[in-house]
């Protein structure tokens, strides 16, 4: 199955944020892969994903946190949880692991 995004504010912004910091290239080239995995397979080893317990989506939905990067200083990950149609993935927030 093939999935489909759909991004809060703050993640745009994030996003966006990352893309236009030159000294963050590195860092967008490493959240696009990831994105580009999720959208194939939430489940892909190198995302590594799993619940992420510490909050909830805005109706009580499970939260997943997947690795954009490993084994680096404040390395980016992707907050997510799964929307109400069939194949959505809502993105809460790329960001720096809290």
């Amino acid at each position: 199955m093939k999935y489909f995004f759909r991004f809060s504010e703050k993640s745009a912004r994030q996003i966006r944020d990352i893309k236009n910091a030159p000294h963050l290239e590195k860092r967008y080239k490493a959240v696009s892969k990831a994105l580009g995995f999720l959208k194939q397979n939430p489940r892909h080893p190198s995302l590594q994903t799993h619940v992420y317990a510490a909050f909830k989506g805005p109706s009580g939905e499970k939260v997943f946190e997947a690795y954009a990067e490993q084994d680096t200083p404040a390395a980016y990950r992707i907050f997510f949880y799964y929307g109400e149609t069939k194949g959505e993935i809502v993105i809460l927030a790329v960001t720096p692991h809290p």
